[in-house]
């Protein structure tokens, strides 16, 4: 009786398991397809602004190194 019950008990952890992973992946799909909309797409980032932003930190980083 114990081992049956445990047995039961095993496959619907196992299940829950599955579908929390299937889930997961769905989401995370999603996200990589919004993202990559926004990134590319010329949604709310542009490569352009993330290069200028990258320029930037680069002057910075030289000002610092000469100057101090």
């Amino acid at each position: 009786m114990v081992v049956v019950c445990l047995t039961l008990l095993l496959v619907v952890v196992g299940v829950q398991v599955m579908l929390i992973i299937v889930d997961l992946r769905r989401a995370i799909k999603r996200l990589n397809s919004i993202l990559e909309d926004a990134i590319l797409g010329g949604g709310l980032i542009r490569p352009e602004k993330l290069t200028s932003v990258m320029e930037i930190l680069r002057k910075n980083k030289r000002l610092e190194t000469h100057g101090g």
